[in-house]
């Protein structure tokens, strides 16, 4: 799991939450179900069973493997179609292709982000290139649904390559642990991607027995996600290990552990994703790749899909 990594963290600049800060208690922890996607990919279902006003500005959430694949099994998705949200798709090891009905798209390997508002529509495919095809190889990465508030949720696609070297890089006041910001900020420091909704999205590997304490937006919720290892959440030590979620309650800090031993497969650290976000606190109408706010929007989706208003299938693509 490299992602992006330094040789020595105390190099990076230090954060930590203010003493006298509010921790924030957590509600729940639950287990990601496995399943397959697309073409029949091994996915873990970061979000399922969590309700929904606990997730809000988010949607749902994916971890694509970790998966070695075999020559001849790497797999994608086939063309499908999204309005209303935005899609983070963030790689940490391994190389996917991406290309949409408008033109667009990329390519994007260890560490790098693809940002994708669909907004009023298009249609999309992720892939593997041919030589990862060919060879096999390591794959594993997020893919994060961000709603978009009813003011947006008609605007124009766009996209942003956010490539690793460009996050924000921090660390823990004695250096036990990295963090990525992807997005927002963390005391100031802020990552590259630029988002209609306000969210905060920071990897942070642990080393074993590392702890970090961060300071959390009191106006945003808060959710951990653990990728790989073991380790606590809260002020409680709420246990936690690999695919599961803590939901935090209201607060001004969050804190997580990583337990003394890890795993022995893997990079023997903590892997783990932080999330928070500004509620949008609207109604939601969500139905496979379409997310509206009525019913009457998501029919209008569909009928739009069928009618060849979100983009046609280029002729040639290059998948």
């Amino acid at each position: 799991m490299p992602a992006v990594t330094v040789q020595n963290p105390l190099t990076l600049p230090r954060v930590t939450a203010a003493g006298d800060a509010v921790q924030r208690p957590v509600l729940a922890v639950t287990t990601a179900p496995q399943g397959y996607e697309g073409e029949g990919f091994p996915v873990r279902r970061a979000f399922a069973g969590i309700n929904h006003t606990h997730l809000d500005p988010f949607i749902m959430m994916d971890q694509m493997g970790e998966v070695e694949y075999q020559p001849g099994e790497p797999k994608g998705t086939p063309w499908h179609p999204h309005r209303g949200f935005e899609t983070v798709t963030y790689l940490i090891d391994g190389t996917f292709v991406h290309q949409d009905s408008n033109g667009g798209g990329g390519t994007i390997r260890n560490g790098d982000t693809q940002w994708m508002t669909a907004g009023s529509g298009l249609l999309h495919i992720e892939a593997p290139p041919e030589e990862l095809v060919v060879s096999g190889g390591l794959f594993h990465g997020l893919q994060l649904w961000v709603n978009l508030p009813a003011a947006n949720k008609m605007m124009d696609p766009r996209y942003q390559d956010i490539r690793g070297g460009q996050v924000r890089l921090l660390t823990s006041p004695d250096g036990g642990a990295l963090l990525r910001v992807i997005a927002g900020e963390l005391e100031g420091h802020r990552g590259p991607g630029i988002t209609h909704t306000p969210i905060t999205m920071v990897h942070a590997t642990l080393r074993p027995g590392a702890r970090i304490t961060l300071p959390w937006r009191e106006d945003f919720n808060g959710l951990a996600y653990v990728l790989a290892g073991r380790g606590a959440v809260g002020a409680e030590r709420r246990p936690v290990h690999t695919g599961q979620t803590a939901v935090f309650g209201e607060g001004g800090a969050l804190t997580v552990r990583a337990d003394d031993t890890q795993d022995a497969v893997g990079t023997g650290d903590l892997e783990i994703v932080l999330l928070g976000g500004r509620p949008i606190r609207e109604p939601m109408a969500h139905y496979g790749p379409f997310v509206m706010n009525t019913r009457e929007e998501l029919k209008q989706a569909f009928e739009d899909f069928q009618k060849g208003r979100l983009g046609t299938v280029p002729a040639v693509h290059g998948m």
